[in-house]
């Protein structure tokens, strides 16, 4: 049968060296070439390459990417993705296929734009404008942030709430500039003007640090921010510079030449205002603890008191028993008086009568005498009496003066009450706006609170 179909000496070959040679035959042909479509089918083994089909509308071919090749790829590629590969066109042997061996892959569409930023970024860099030690420091507690971006942006709102949340005593302004398109690159360098503008006419007022930020996107939406002009004037810009541009994935020059580069806008606040986070934290630590302090030092202070309190009498009961002790003398001083007079009493009608039965003048004389010296005496001896029991209450009254509350308002103490009259203890018991009055020894006065300390 062989003789039938094969010319005399022709060679017969075998499956494998046909594909063998078609393999030489395609990479001599097709070495180096550039192919549009869009990718599908792809498979990521745990070898570390990926295969997949590159397709559009009139056709599809095989296409493998190893792993020494694709983990230089700046992108994931997905089903779907409109790519542009470079590679060579060959033959998988032991099947047959036709297939594209990849070296380089890029997105359609940017990959002009990744070679121009590359081509822009080595030449900044290689120009010293990405020098670390030529950052500028943040400030550790700004007064004035300014955030260049749109207003009309959901960056410009994140940003906002994230430092009025973390940093509230911060003043922020919006320099408003376009984030996107032709006409971006220059907004952006007109408001980073503006700023310099505004420090040099408001000196006690000037911005401290600034920001600059928009949402993510594509290539082309971020393009404004590798811009060279913008990267220069960023470069040579007085004040700290914070870029937010863009997500987490997403670098730009504004990135590279800015003092600090956050992953997102969010970032880009919480950055700015950290010293400003950890300082309320610290402050809110110091506070819980000294609350403490204050708490365990007025238990001690009020057990004392207490235990004070119950060794020591009233003033209220000092002055009862006081009081008590004095109208013990004042009968027995009455009861004396009551005697002394009964006894005069009783002699003076002894002498009358002996002086009626006598009938004599003489006796009536003396014994007028006597009785004249016995009042003078009795008034004597009841005057010092008096003045013995006025020094006794004179001393009882001073004591009780010592521990009444006004003696103590003499003193220079007050009795603070509130708007009821009820005795303040502690200032847990005074809020801001309340009405306070304020006894002193001569007086007093309302006052309303509008600080506690």
């Amino acid at each position: 049968m062989c003789a039938d179909i094969v010319e005399q000496g022709e060679e017969i070959i075998s499956v494998g060296e046909l594909n063998q040679q078609a393999k030489k035959i395609l990479e001599n042909q097709f070495n180096g070439v550039s192919v549009l479509g869009e990718i599908s089918n792809l498979a990521r083994p745990s070898s570390g390459h990926i295969y997949f089909t590159l397709k559009d509308e009139s056709g599809a071919i095989r296409c493998a990417m190893f792993r020494n090749q694709n983990l230089r790829l700046n992108f994931k590629p997905e089903d779907g993705d409109q790519c542009v590969l470079k590679g060579q066109v060959s033959l998988y042997a032991p099947r047959g296929d036709y297939q594209l061996i990849v070296s380089s892959m890029q997105p359609a569409g940017s990959g002009n734009l990744m070679h121009q930023f590359e081509k822009l970024k080595k030449k900044l860099e290689a120009e010293g404008l990405f020098e670390q030690t030529l950052k500028k420091d943040l400030p550790e507690q700004p007064k004035h942030i300014g955030i260049i971006t749109s207003e009309s942006t959901a960056a410009f709102q994140d940003v906002l709430t994230t430092i009025k949340r973390r940093a509230p005593i911060s003043q922020v302004s919006l320099i408003p500039a376009v984030v996107q398109g032709d006409t971006a690159p220059n907004t952006l360098i007109s408001a980073l003007r503006k700023t310099l503008e505004f420090n040099d006419t408001n000196p006690h007022n000037s911005f401290d640090v600034i920001i600059i930020c928009r949402g993510g996107g594509s290539i082309e939406d971020l393009w404004a921010f590798n811009n060279e002009s913008l990267a220069r004037e960023i470069y040579d810009f007085p004040i700290p510079i914070i870029s937010g541009v863009g997500h987490e994935i997403d670098f730009t020059i504004t990135d590279f030449v800015s003092d600090l580069r956050a992953p997102t806008p969010t970032a880009a606040a919480e950055l700015v205002t950290e010293n400003y986070f950890q300082l309320t934290d610290r402050l809110n630590e110091f506070k819980r603890h000294l609350d403490y302090l204050i708490h365990d030092k007025l238990s001690d202070k009020a057990q004392e008191i207490l235990i004070t309190s119950q060794q020591l009498k009233s003033p209220i009961t000092m002055l009862k028993e006081q009081s008590q002790s004095l109208d013990n003398y004042e009968l027995r001083l009455q009861t004396a008086m009551q005697n002394s007079l009964i006894h005069t009493k009783q002699n003076f009608q002894i002498l009358t009568a002996q002086i009626y039965q006598s009938s004599a003048l003489q006796k009536l004389v003396k014994y007028m005498d006597q009785l004249n010296n016995a009042n003078k005496t009795l008034g004597l001896h009841m005057k010092n009496l008096f003045d013995k029991k006025k020094l006794i209450l004179n001393s009882i009254s001073s004591n009780i003066n010592a521990v009444s509350p006004l003696a103590v308002l003499e003193r220079g103490y007050a009795i603070v009450m509130d708007d009821k009259g009820k005795a303040l203890k502690s200032s847990k018991e005074i809020q801001i706006g309340d009405t306070i009055k304020t006894r002193l020894s001569d007086g007093g006065f309302d006052s309303n609170v509008s600080k506690k300390i």
